[in-house]
């Protein structure tokens, strides 16, 4: 089997189309969008059972089994999963917050252990210290 690995913009996970130069990011692959020149990115055989027949490289399971995110959505900072497991769970391996976050307990389970720095002093608690209004 041809090896279909690549990495795409911001270092993350992608799908090497057919022409070995252009790289689609993991979460463009089977989403109706065709992003390779031979739309081999949205070929049935890929997309028709879903997450079973894509590359493994393209999909991380959370830690509920019933659930699977593409493999560029751990560790983006959202809730993915649902239950934290693509930020914070031992699989997912996550770095910690990056310059662009503030790490806090979020109230929202939209974040996980991080929140995005443009959310800190807008007036709204996003930290359960409230420390995105006062410290950030």
């Amino acid at each position: 089997p041809v090896n279909r690995f690549c990495a795409a913009s911001k270092n993350r996970t992608g799908f090497l189309c057919n022409d070995r130069a252009t790289c689609v990011p993991a979460s463009q692959v089977c989403d109706r969008v065709s992003n390779c020149r031979n739309g081999e990115d949205e070929e049935e055989e890929l997309c028709g059972d879903l997450p079973h027949n894509l590359p493994g490289h393209l999909v991380f399971r959370c830690s509920n089994p019933a659930f699977w995110i593409y493999a560029d959505q751990r560790c983006n900072g959202m809730n993915d999963c649902g239950d934290c497991s693509d930020e914070m769970g031992s699989s997912a391996t996550c770095p910690p917050c990056g310059p662009e976050w503030w790490s806090c307990s979020p109230v929202l389970y939209e974040y996980c252990s991080c929140v995005p720095r443009r959310l800190c002093r807008d007036g709204v608690q996003h930290c359960r210290s409230w420390s995105d209004e006062y410290i950030c």
